[in-house]
C-alpha cells in the first residue's frame, strides 16, 4: 500500500536526524511508498529520497500558498502513484486541513486528521497560543467533517475533542521508544543536577526551571537550548549526565523526551500535560509539578537530597519501554491507517 502524508515537519529536509527521521525509518517498512508534502524550507535539500521509499515534496512558496500546494502536488502524486490513504498533521492556522479537504473532494482519498495536541491547552503561554486555542475550538469542528477518522496521541487531547463534539476519534500514540538504544547506562558520570530537553520558548517553562535551579544552586543542562547535540545516541548520553530530568511544559502532545528520560531510568519531574498523566503515577515512577518555580524548587531539592527515592523512581520509570516499544507501536499505527 502507498501513503500520502501532509506534514509540517521540515527537520529531515534541514538535514536533521530528528524524531521524525527515526519514525520514518521504522514506519516505511510497512509501506510500498510514502510521499510527504511539507511547507517551504530554508536550506531545503529539495525532494529527498529516504530509505529508498520515502519522498519529500516541499512547497516552492510561503505558507500563504500551502493549501494550494497540497491540492496541486497531491493531485499529481495521487494520479501517478495511486495512494491508498492520507494522513494530515493539523494545527493552527489549519492550512494543512484546508488543503487536505480540497484534495479529498477532488480525489476521494480517505484521510486521517492527526491532532497531536491543542495549542495553548491547558495553559496558554502567550497571546498567540490563546488565539490558537480559540481557533482550534472554532475550526476543528468544521475541519474534521470530511475526514475518515481523527487521530490523537494522548487521552488529554481525546477528552478535549470529545467535549467539543468531534466524532470518530482514536487514540494511537506516536511515542516510539527504541529498545536498541534506550536503557540506563550506569557508567555515565552525573555531571549535572537537572537536565531539560527542548526549545527555549515560553511554552516549555524553561525560565521557571532556571529560576528554581538558581535558587538552590543546582546545575542545569538545557539540551536543545544551551547545547545542540546531533544523534539520538549522543542526546541519550547527555540526558543521563543529569541526576533528574524535568519536563515543565504548559501544553504538549507528548513530549517524547519525557518518555525517553523514563526509559533511560531517570527520575522525572513533570507538569500534568500531554502524555504525562497517562504514564506517570505520582510518587511511583515520577513526580508531578505545578510548573511554578517555587514548586519546582521544592521537588528538585527533595530528589537531590534523597538518592534512594531517585533510584526507586528511575527503576519504575524504565517500565515505560514495555508500553511504548517502537516496533509494536509503529506497526499498530500502520495497521490503523490500512484499515480505513
Amino acid at each position: 500500500m502507498k501513503l500520502l502524508m501532509i506534514s509540517g515537519d521540515r527537520s529531515v529536509l534541514q538535514g536533521k536526524k530528528s524524531a521524525f527521521y527515526y519514525t520514518l525509518e521504522e514506519f516505511c517498512k510497512h509501506w510500498e511508498r510514502i510521499d510527504i508534502i511539507t511547507p517551504i524550507t530554508d536550506h531545503s535539500l529539495g525532494t529527498t529520497n529516504l530509505f529508498g521509499k520515502v519522498f519529500f515534496h516541499p512547497s516552492p512558496r510561503g505558507l500563504w500558498y500551502q493549501s494550494w500546494w497540497i491540492l496541486k502536488k497531491g493531485k499529481e502524486l495521487i494520479a501517478e502513484y495511486h495512494h491508498d490513504v492520507m494522513t494530515v498533521h493539523e494545527y493552527p492556522p489549519f492550512y494543512n486541513g484546508l488543503g487536505a479537504k480540497w484534495l479529498h473532494k477532488k480525489t476521494k482519498i480517505p484521510y486521517v486528521l492527526e491532532i497531536h495536541h491543542i495549542v495553548g491547552y491547558p495553559v496558554a503561554a502567550s497571546w498567540q497560543e490563546f488565539i490558537g486555542r480559540w481557533m482550534s475550538w472554532v475550526f476543528l469542528k468544521w475541519d474534521t467533517k470530511s475526514a475518515t477518522a481523527v487521530r490523537c496521541v494522548n487521552r488529554e487531547t481525546q477528552r478535549v475533542l470529545d467535549d467539543w463534539g468531534l466524532k470518530n476519534i482514536g487514540v494511537v500514540p506516536s511515542f516510539y521508544l527504541d529498545r536498541g538504544v534506550l536503557g540506563p547506562d550506569p557508567s555515565i558520570e552525573k555531571q549535572y543536577d537537572v537536565v531539560f530537553c527542548g526549545r527555549d520558548v515560553p511554552n516549555k517553562g524553561l525560565q521557571e526551571l532556571r529560576n528554581a535551579t538558581n535558587n538552590i544552586n543546582a546545575s542545569l543542562l538545557a539540551i536543545g537550548t544551551d547545547v545542540w547535540i546531533g544523534t539520538k545516541e549522543e542526546v541519550y548520553k547527555a540526558m543521563q549526565s543529569g541526576k533528574i530530568f524535568v519536563m515543565n511544559s504548559k501544553s504538549e502532545g507528548g513530549p517524547r523526551a519525557l518518555l525517553e528520560a523514563m526509559a533511560l531510568g531517570m527520575p522525572v519531574i513533570s507538569t500534568r500535560v500531554g502524555i504525562a498523566p497517562d504514564v506517570i503515577k505520582d510518587g511511583v515512577n515520577g513526580i508531578f509539578t505545578t510548573g511554578e518555580a517555587s514548586d519546582l524548587k521544592g521537588k528538585i531539592k527533595m530528589l537531590l537530597d534523597d538518592e534512594g527515592l531517585r533510584r526507586c523512581l528511575g527503576q519504575e520509570a524504565c517500565k515505560v519501554l514495555d508500553r511504548f516499544d517502537r516496533e509494536v507501536l509503529v506497526k499498530r499505527y500502520a495497521d490503523f491507517l490500512k484499515k480505513l
